[in-house]
């Protein structure tokens, strides 16, 4: 499987959870206003904010919807040589009840204390439709790209099910995938997303993703995937046969 920019850029919006929303001021006219969201990926791979209706943001994106998100490597040592990725994107807010209802059902596994100011304050979701992708790889590893958002499989009632079976059934198994890829073990693991590249897991406050070493299209692979890291003494590379 050969590592695309694509790719990369998509492993790179996985692996981050926060970025720079940037709108068009309505108070400044003509002037960018940028601000930090986190985010999470919807079913069709497309990042989704969680925004106040009071916001500085949100009045901007109602006057108009067209917007920029910057995602970079975090901790990086040199911002200059390290991968980031513009998202030029039309924020659409969820009208909706049953799509607003499963962005929530995603959105709180992933950031658990937002179910407190959503229901008590005025915030909605939104989704942020790509138009087009400006990734950096690296010094002159520049791309522009059309398609970098993946549908996700596991979205729905299926993925839901997987995650319960592996947080209650086996957590002896997240935890060796934590000291597998060298992450913090201050606080428990919960496994709180799964797609068709790899899984998130949340540790404390903060968002992780492992990639899986090959594209898993159905529950089958993803579980043959999970068995093989369990038994593994290394991370194996992304392309690396889980057979």
């Amino acid at each position: 499987m050969s590592i695309t920019a694509s790719m990369h850029a998509r492993h790179l919006l996985l692996k981050e959870y926060r970025g720079v929303l940037s709108t068009h001021s309505k108070a400044m006219p003509g002037f960018p206003f940028g601000s930090v969201v986190p985010y999470c990926l919807d079913a069709e791979g497309c990042p989704l904010i969680l925004i106040s209706r009071i916001a500085q943001h949100t009045h901007n994106l109602l006057k108009d919807n067209k917007c920029s998100l910057l995602v970079g490597e975090r901790d990086a040592a040199d911002v200059q040589a390290a991968g980031r990725l513009t998202l030029l994107a039309e924020a659409v807010k969820l009208e909706d009840a049953r799509l607003i209802e499963q962005a929530a059902q995603r959105y709180y596994r992933y950031f658990p204390d937002a179910r407190d100011y959503h229901t008590a304050h005025d915030f909605d979701f939104w989704r942020l439709t790509p138009v087009r992708w400006r990734f950096i790889g690296g010094f002159g590893a520049i791309n522009w790209l059309d398609e970098v958002a993946l549908a996700n499989p596991f979205a729905g009632e299926a993925g839901i099910s997987m995650l319960e079976h592996m947080n209650t059934d086996h957590a002896q198994a997240i935890a060796h995938y934590v000291e597998l890829a060298g992450l913090p073990t201050e606080s428990p693991a919960e496994m709180v997303g799964i797609d068709s590249e790899g899984f998130h897991l949340r540790i404390g406050q903060r968002l992780y993703w492992l990639a899986f070493p090959t594209s898993c299209n159905s529950p089958l692979e993803v579980r043959q995937a999970l068995v093989m890291l369990a038994r593994a003494t290394a991370w194996p590379a992304v392309g690396q046969s889980s057979a």
